[in-house]
């Protein structure tokens, strides 16, 4: 049914393509985090494509909120445009599901799905591309654009009973991420990120805002200190590579002034004040372990907080990689012996 034909770059080529969160996913079948991922909550109508190749794989006709955090399926947008393999890694049997053109992994399927095939595809944002209905034609994909034309055409309801989102009681979920997210706020998020995303171990930062009440903050609230957010950095890493702990003592610690209240050089205001959003209880014990090894580190007292992480908003596309734009753009971060 496409109107395109797909191949899969040389590797050299796919490093260039793609982030290096995308390439951990799609060429080393890593697991990003759930919920802090592009389209896990994705309700805009279109197609999801092989972000490697850009072979159509999953339709949002087909798309449903499984309550796993990841982007989940009830089927693939067309016959023979995935393929399936047995995986006994991290001590589960599971079964992988690769696109077929490019061989990317793309996630695992499941029989818990919703009735009646009861399937159950539950993907990495990471391996896909979404493109809205609007952009189907510009992009080469009109063949499907009828699809979401014809009358009575609903999506899939919620449909949460699955062993990611509600394992059997006392065992552990058959999804599991590889990766984790940490989030971070010590001033103005330009510096953070600047250093943060060259971190070893770091696969993808963005710049944003946590941490206040304010629904789907924008710069101009956050700036009047309002709204209670903080500008922060999420950060998508490896703990094969790099240790929360790490990432606290070595780095985070060591780049801002955490001993200043509200404050960080000349930047002003509760949304420059230092906070650690932990994303799981262990996180939070690693954090205040953390934060009292650094003490002994700075003569006044820390005034860090630690405290759970709630929605993150994205920042404007014009804060990200704010400093590798504009090399010579302001930062007051730097990291302290």
């Amino acid at each position: 049914m496409s109107e395109k034909t797909y191949t899969k770059p040389p590797d050299e080529e796919l490093k260039e393509k793609l982030t290096p969160l995308q390439y951990e996913v799609t060429q080393r079948a890593a697991t990003e985090p759930p919920f802090r991922n592009a389209y896990w909550d994705n309700h805009e109508a279109g197609i999801y494509v092989d972000s490697v190749t850009g072979e159509p794989l999953f339709s949002s006709l087909d798309k449903f909120e499984s309550g796993t955090g990841w982007p989940s399926f009830t089927k693939p947008i067309e016959d023979g445009r995935v393929r399936t393999k047995m995986d006994t890694s991290h001590g589960m049997i599971r079964t992988e599901v690769l696109s077929s053109v490019g061989g990317s992994h793309l996630g695992h399927l499941f029989d818990d799905g919703p009735p009646p095939s009861r399937q159950r595809y539950c993907m990495n944002s990471a391996s896909l591309r979404f493109i809205p209905v609007d952009r189907l034609e510009a992009e080469g994909y009109g063949a499907y654009r009828e699809r979401f034309a014809k009358e009575g055409t609903i999506e899939t309801p919620a449909f949460t009973d699955n062993e990611c989102a509600a394992p059997p009681p006392g065992e552990a979920p058959g999804c599991e991420a590889t990766l984790e997210v940490a989030i971070f706020a010590g001033g103005c998020f330009w510096g953070m990120e600047d250093i943060l995303r060259k971190v070893p171990g770091v696969l993808e930062t963005e710049v944003g805002y946590a941490g206040g009440t304010t629904e789907n903050p924008t710069y101009a609230q956050v700036s009047t200190g309002e709204t209670g957010h903080a500008e922060s950095v999420k950060v998508v890493f490896d703990p094969s590579r790099i240790s929360y702990e790490e990432l606290l003592e070595k780095w985070f610690f060591r780049m801002h002034d955490p001993t200043t209240m509200n404050r960080q050089g000349n930047d002003v205001g509760t949304q420059y004040r230092s906070v650690i959003f932990y994303t799981s209880d262990e996180q939070a014990k690693v954090a205040e372990a953390a934060k009292a090894k650094a003490q002994a580190r700075w003569k006044a007292p820390i005034v860090t907080q630690v405290v759970k992480a709630g929605p993150f908003t994205k920042a404007e596309d014009y804060h990200q990689d704010y400093l590798m734009k504009h090399p010579g753009g302001y930062t007051c971060h730097f990291m302290r012996d």
